[in-house]
């Protein structure tokens, strides 16, 4: 269960490079760790990025490249200044005690960093996801331990970002587990298709609340309301117009990317001629 505190928003890009890094991790190694990189605000911390970190790690002790991490965020701010360092993840289930002295070093380097645990072994038959914040207990004057309290996890994505969940989505139905991309016509078709589903599932709630077997849902009709306020009003035979010339501008520049295809390839053989 939560508790009060920043929300965590979480990309789909990180979770595919921790699931990575721990399908590459070396021979013998029980979990991978590494650093978070994002924005915080006031109320919400977003994860964006992310990089593994070297670690050796034994039941006594744990060894982690401080050097290679400080390189790769050096390295990652030339080309993302705006992401900092936002706290560590590591895979696995449970909290260690070795986690308690990772999440030290990352303290000195962010402020309130959240530790991000992602079960890739799958021990509950699905990739359990959470996050942590660390706070101090202990009596004033005695040892002073820490404890980790949950945070509330959302996932969030942009618009590209999107179309590759979507695509990882459709390999599950493949029979080899793979699926290439679709043209752009494909994918205008595929989300026409979508929004004539949702539209009649719409279509389908409103009549059952007209003829009284479903009760109003307030919040629902509102929402309904500020959508349709938001379609802009255009006629039917000047939107068929605007659509089928975009149509048109999309197979001219296709056309002439596989001309220009043609040409280089055909160059090519000359060359060698």
């Amino acid at each position: 269960m939560a508790v009060h505190g920043p929300v965590v928003k979480i990309h789909p890009v990180v979770l595919a490079s921790i699931a990575d890094s721990y399908e590459r991790r070396n021979e013998g190694a029980s979990r991978v760790i590494g650093t978070l990189l994002g924005t915080v605000d006031k109320h919400s911390v977003e994860v964006t990025n992310c990089f593994s970190v070297p670690h050796n790690e034994s039941e006594d002790e744990v060894a982690v490249d401080m050097e290679f991490a400080k390189n790769m965020y050096e390295l990652h701010k030339k080309v993302s200044p705006t992401e900092v360092i936002i706290g560590w993840y590591a895979t696995g289930f449970d909290i260690t005690e070795h986690s308690v002295l990772i999440h030290e070093y990352y303290s000195r380097e962010a402020v309130n960093p959240i530790h991000l645990t992602v079960d890739t072994a799958l021990q509950s038959n699905k990739m359990n996801i959470r996050a942590y914040i660390s706070a101090q207990m202990g009596v004033p004057g005695k040892t002073v331990g820490v404890m980790f309290t949950p945070l509330t996890v959302k996932y969030i994505y942009y618009d590209t970002e999107r179309i590759g969940v979507g695509l990882l989505q459709r390999t599950r139905d493949a029979p080899n587990r793979a699926k290439g991309l679709t043209s752009d016509l494909c994918q205008v078709g595929g989300a026409a298709t979508r929004v004539q589903d949702m539209l009649t599932t719409v279509l389908a709630y409103i009549e059952e609340v007209l003829s009284g077997k479903v009760q109003a849902d307030n919040s629902v009709g509102r929402f309904l309301t500020d959508l349709v306020s938001k379609v802009p009003k255009i006629s039917a035979e000047d939107f068929e117009s605007m659509l089928n010339s975009n149509i048109n501008d999309l197979l001219m520049v296709t056309y002439l990317a596989n001309l220009t295809q043609a040409q280089i390839a055909l160059n090519e053989k000359l060359v060698i001629l």
